[in-house]
């Protein structure tokens, strides 16, 4: 048996064996919710008390440090350095979860309280982040068991503020870049296009969150005593954004629509497959000469988020003085980024809307990031899985939402491969969340190929 198939039957020994379900547990069980100021404590104890087993058996010496901004938790780095010859692998992970809505589960569920049922694993942080990362630490104790080393450099960033916007660390890591310096970054974060296929993304969409509104004047005025005196303002809102885009959400802002849908990308991306998790797509929306994966993965999406006018839940018989609506563009690369909202400010001037005001509604605009598919780090991720799996994984220049990828790719400057260990169903964010057991073992699998080809050159040609 050689080395490579050895450390993945160790990786199916972990999963089978019950110590993965173990491990999780222990994890779950750190009720790390950042958006609970309250919680702060938590997020040390994850890092100190629930990463420290995994990263001690891998040889890794680690530091935790407190972010620079207050507003965020604890980042933990941490490297093992095998030789001065050798590649280095920078992986991530986020140990913060969003809230545990522990009212709205299921009977018998709770958010912190790992539970094996019907061939799901269920707990907060199941799917984002803690089990994905902690597949990927399981992997490559698998191939440092079988091999007594890893034939790479290794180095780990664990933050705690991903889900309230990955504070601070853009700070920590233009500080940090001598530390932080690799040869490729490989973490795991968001789903499966599809369950039983692997998937493969290199980059994300961007997305810039923005009020529209038009303010005329104070109050309301009875609609029988001024109804077609007084302009009203949710009337002209609901035509400014028609003029965004058109009935079938096809964008209309000329500066909105990026030249980055090459041919090149448009084949790897027409045939994926998209949607599932209980969710129908809707035909007839977009761009009409655009395949399903072509729209989310290659092209810029306009939505309106909420919208209000008057009071919606008690209307009364009266124009309202004002209305608003919450709005996101997400945009890929191909897109001036800098020119987004001054775009839309000529766009609605020249349509005769100058009085719907525009402002942009988060500090910072998450950036559109890419890395060619043809990367010779995505071809050895790529064919490492398909020999492990027997399948050819799913590659995606970009994901459609969103992970801090800039901060990798740009900041860094680091080519990114992500590889996702959930699916679209599993209730990510939501009450019930879960991991499927399928997934997960396949995973395992997977990503012990992949660190196991990494220290080969023979394999890897590194």
């Amino acid at each position: 048996m050689d080395r490579r198939t050895g450390a993945i039957n160790r990786a199916t020994d972990y999963f089978d064996g019950g110590s993965f379900l173990t491990d999780l547990t222990a994890l779950v069980g750190i009720k790390s919710e950042s958006q609970k100021p309250t919680r702060r404590p938590e997020l040390y104890r994850y890092l100190h008390e629930g990463m420290a087993p995994h990263l001690h058996k891998l040889g890794v010496d680690y530091t935790v440090h407190d972010n620079p901004d207050p507003k965020g938790g604890p980042i933990l780095v941490g490297q093992r350095i095998e030789s001065a010859d050798f590649q280095t692998v920078l992986t991530y992970g986020h140990g913060d979860v969003v809230n545990g809505q522990s009212a709205q589960w299921q009977d018998g569920l709770q958010p912190f309280v790992v539970a094996d049922r019907h061939g799901k694993i269920f707990g907060r942080g199941t799917a984002d982040n803690k089990g994905q990362h902690l597949i990927n630490l399981a992997a490559l104790d698998c191939v440092l068991q079988e091999n007594g080393a890893l034939g790479f450099n290794l180095k780990v960033i664990i933050e705690t503020s991903e889900e309230t916007g990955s504070a601070g660390l853009l700070d920590f890591f233009e500080a940090n870049k001598s530390t932080l310096r690799a040869d490729v970054l490989i973490a795991s974060d968001g789903p499966r296009l599809q369950p039983d296929t692997p998937t493969v993304f290199m980059g994300t969409r961007g997305a810039v969150n923005f009020d529209l509104s038009v303010n005329l004047r104070k109050g309301a005025n009875h609609s029988g005593n001024w109804g077609g005196l007084l302009s009203d303002p949710a009337i002209i809102l609901a035509h400014a954004i028609a003029t965004i885009t058109d009935a079938r959400g096809r964008i209309l802002v000329p500066q909105w629509r990026p030249d980055s849908l090459t041919p090149d990308i448009s084949a790897v991306l027409r045939d994926l497959p998209v949607g599932g998790g209980g969710v129908e797509i809707s035909d007839g929306w977009g761009e009409a000469n655009q395949s399903p994966a072509e729209r989310v993965f290659g092209w810029n999406s306009f939505t309106v988020l909420a919208m209000k006018s008057g009071v919606p839940e008690a209307p009364q018989n009266a124009i309202s003085g004002s209305a608003a609506a919450a709005c996101q563009l997400r945009f890929v690369v191909g897109t001036d980024e800098a020119d987004i909202l001054p775009a839309l400010r000529r766009h609605l001037d020249q349509a005769g809307f100058g009085q719907v005001k525009i402002n942009q509604t988060e500090a910072r605009t998450a950036s559109a990031t890419r890395l060619d598919p043809d990367n010779e780090w995505v071809r050895l991720v790529a064919a490492s899985i398909a020999e492990t799996c027997g399948i050819a994984p799913h590659i995606l220049p970009n994901l459609g939402g969103f992970v801090p990828n800039k901060l990798f790719s740009e900041t860094l400057g680091l080519p990114t491969i992500w590889v996702p260990h959930s699916y679209a169903g599993c209730n990510q964010h939501a009450p019930n969340e879960h991991i499927l057991k399928s997934v997960t073992l396949d995973a395992l699998r997977n990503m012990t190929g992949v660190f196991s080809d990494l220290g080969d050159p023979d394999r890897s040609g590194k």
